[in-house]
């Protein structure tokens, strides 16, 4: 057994963050566990390697829903990171805050502190953005935000095309108004991901007073009645125990932080004594709460040989796109899968877009698959703020076993209404003038589905998740709430949750920016409790 001033759970997009800040003044010792391993892997520090990753055995947790009611019945593939960096190790590398109404909504739920003004700080805190520093971006933060370097031809006539349809070309999605039509930023620097972990940890590893255990898999809390003081873990199949001076933080992301809470005896006392373990606090908003961006993909054929389909099909083809990002950093292996993106309101009741769409010069028949043997393009659309909620929860009090998920995808009508719209609405703009140089035909749904019900069905057979699961250790004061304002679990000491989980309501696109701003802010919480601890001594 040994001790540390704070133990941190879980090395994703959070948990690095907490661990570089929690270390940075050399005052107090920290300790990340991760249960992945080292980041060693060259495909997740190559942009291109979302495809390597995507069903990798070791670097993703390769999670499946339970059957979804909504969409007949099928089982999702969610994949979650695994390893250094988490989820930002394998994601799609799109830098995306939200809007300003999302933070002010968190605030006005009872969150003080967590209007968009104040977290805007964090947010330019952490941000290395190539353009410089400005009124609503940071320019020396750890965390870089890279402009794709060179326009696309099929990107511009997509912007084009939105522009027809009365959405404006912009040029940041990111200043609290995200209406347009534009290129995103990436996380990379200089051609490379640049993760949490890259970020984060890789530059103060030798630091002292911080320790990094890998394959090191938390399976509980250690509790003095209901003060936590340390975490219990496995590692090379030993079970080990670690204590926390001062705090344990939970950053093992909106699936795993509540499926430690509840192995622990944190949670909804009937779900904790089904599974045969003992409450520690009946806390029953603990795995409620469960909201995803549930994309629409459409795909279609391309008339002119430009995607990166085209790139990827031949050794030459390969051989060149290689060749280029090594020369310069540019090209499809530098960028990814998505370059583009637009935000819009097709909601009547709608002040703020509703739904945002990913556009891939590529196509395959799953994210991550193998593209198509023909030029190809990918329309993927989903709804920004969906009314519909599931849940996390263990199925036994085995800490190895993945818990149940079910999001209950489309169980809201709004959230049916908005996926056809948003189809609809696909379709429209890839038959814009601007697009039809570019686009041959429909692959996907393809035009056999024309109805509403036939567009809504399409939805519920290929519809899947866009990677952004939140909410489920909510913040706020109600009686489902699991965390407070400053992410401590309600009615136990010594214990915060700092990731996605502790959203009250999902951000308006993209999850990790949002992820990182929260451990920023958390990571000043927990410091600034220190220093009082410290004055009142």
């Amino acid at each position: 057994m040994s001790e540390f001033d704070y133990v941190v759970v879980g090395a994703g997009s959070s948990g690095c963050v907490v661990a570089n800040r929690l270390s940075e003044d050399g005052r107090h010792q920290v300790l990340l566990l991760e249960a992945g391993p080292r980041d060693n892997y060259i495909w997740i520090h190559i942009p291109i390697g979302y495809g390597k990753t995507m069903f990798h055995k070791s670097y993703n947790w390769g999670f499946y829903t339970d059957p979804e009611p909504n969409m007949q019945n099928r089982q999702i593939y969610w994949p979650r990171g695994r390893g250094l960096g988490g989820s930002s190790s394998i994601n799609g590398l799109i830098f995306i805050r939200g809007q300003s109404d999302d933070y002010d909504h968190w605030a006005q739920l009872g969150n003080a502190g967590w209007d968009w003004k104040s977290v805007l700080p964090y947010f330019k805190k952490c941000e290395h953005n190539s353009r410089g520093a400005s009124a609503t971006h940071g320019g020396d933060g750890p965390l870089w935000m890279s402009d794709i370097r060179e326009k696309h031809e099929l990107m511009e006539a997509i912007i084009r095309g939105g522009e027809e349809l009365g959405v404006p070309r912009t040029g940041d999605f990111n200043s609290g108004n995200q209406e347009g039509v534009g290129y995103f930023q990436l996380f990379t620097r200089n051609g490379w991901r640049n993760s949490s972990a890259a970020a984060y940890l890789k530059p103060v590893r030798d630091r002292a007073n911080l320790k990094v255990e890998t394959d090191a898999h938390a399976t509980g809390l250690v509790f003095e009645g209901r003060k936590v003081v340390g975490v219990r873990y496995r590692q090379g199949g030993v079970e080990r125990v670690v204590r926390a001076a001062r705090e344990v933080i939970l950053s093992a992301g909106a699936l795993q932080s509540p499926q430690l809470l509840q192995l622990s005896g944190i949670g909804p006392a009937e779900t904790l004594r089904r599974n045969g373990i003992e409450v520690v606090h009946d806390l029953p908003g603990v795995g409620q709460n469960l909201q995803d961006h549930l994309q629409f993909r459409l795909m279609f054929k391309v008339s002119k040989p430009v995607t990166t389909n085209d790139d990827l099909r031949t050794l030459f083809g390969q051989a060149r796109i290689g060749l280029k990002w090594l020369l310069t950093g540019n090209g499809p292996l530098g960028i990814g899968i998505n370059q583009g993106g637009l935000f819009t309101k097709i909601l009547p009741g709608s002040k703020t877009p509703d739904i945002q769409f990913h556009f891939g010069t590529l196509s395959a028949d799953q994210a991550g698959g193998k593209p198509h043997d023909w030029s190809g393009c990918t329309f993927s659309v989903c709804q920004l703020r969906p009314e519909s909620r599931g849940v996390v929860e263990i199925k036994s009090a085995d800490p190895m076993e993945a818990p149940s998920m079910r999001p209950n995808y489309l169980a809201a009508e709004t959230d049916r209404i908005c996926a056809v719209e948003a189809i609809k609405y696909a379709r429209r703009l890839a038959a814009t003038d601007a697009l039809k140089p570019y686009i041959e035909s429909e692959y996907k749904p393809g035009a056999a589905v024309r109805s509403d019900a036939e567009i809504l069905n399409y939805a519920r057979e290929n519809g899947a998740t866009i990677f952004h699961p939140v909410g489920t250790c909510k913040m706020g004061t109600d009686a489902m709430a699991v965390t407070d304002a400053s992410l401590r679990v309600h009615g136990i000491a010594n214990l915060r949750v700092v990731d996605c989980s502790i959203m009250p309501t999902i951000t308006s696109g993209n999850t990790h920016a949002p992820a990182v701003m929260i451990a920023e802010k958390a990571a000043d919480m927990i410091l600034a409790a220190a220093r009082q601890d410290a004055a009142a001594a």
